[in-house]
């Protein structure tokens, strides 16, 4: 039995969800989002609950219970408040800024790195090194920060890199003489 799949999804007000077929759409005030559940579960709407179950007892619909009710739960956050991550920038000279619908990150090469922002992705940087990444879609706002990251991931000497906000970094000891 599926901890979290037992569990149903709370519809908050201001937020309609339409379920078709296996297709489950949301609408709220910061947009719509539509995902297209698997064969192996069934979703069911009664009053402000949504409620997902295995459609027969394989290993596969058991599997796919928790992570569908985690999809549905995340496509009615997303509309309703939205998602957001926070990178750190730490590293002499390393520091971001927006240039139109570019994110222009200075890392320590030679050039600036250039980030085009995707549809549907909103990046603010409030201090030179903060880069603040906010969307409806968890997938794609948890995507966009980790090809950020990947730029110049924190190294274990001095940390400097890019790192998400909170992130530990095991720092390692230098060379002794």
């Amino acid at each position: 039995m599926s901890r979290i799949g037992k569990n149903p999804v709370l519809v908050p007000d201001g937020v309609t969800v339409e379920i078709d077929g296996a297709t489950v759409k949301a609408k709220g005030k910061l947009g719509e989002l539509s995902e297209t559940m698997v064969d192996d579960v069934i979703v069911t709407k009664e009053d402000n609950l949504i409620k997902v179950a295995p459609a027969n007892d394989t290993q596969r619909a058991r599997q796919m219970w928790g992570m569908s009710r985690t999809k549905i739960n995340n496509l009615v956050e997303g509309v309703s408040e939205g998602f957001k991550k926070q990178l750190d920038i730490s590293g002499v000279g390393y520091r971001a800024s927006m240039q139109g619908n570019k994110l222009m990150l200075q890392l320590g090469f030679s050039h600036d790195v250039e980030y085009p922002v995707p549809d549907g992705i909103k990046i603010a940087c409030p201090e030179q090194t903060q880069i603040v990444i906010e969307g409806i879609d968890k997938q794609l706002v948890g995507q966009v920060a980790a090809e950020i990251r990947a730029y110049r991931p924190p190294e274990p000497y001095k940390g400097k890199g890019v790192r998400y906000a909170g992130e530990f970094i095991l720092r390692k000891e230098g060379k002794k003489k």
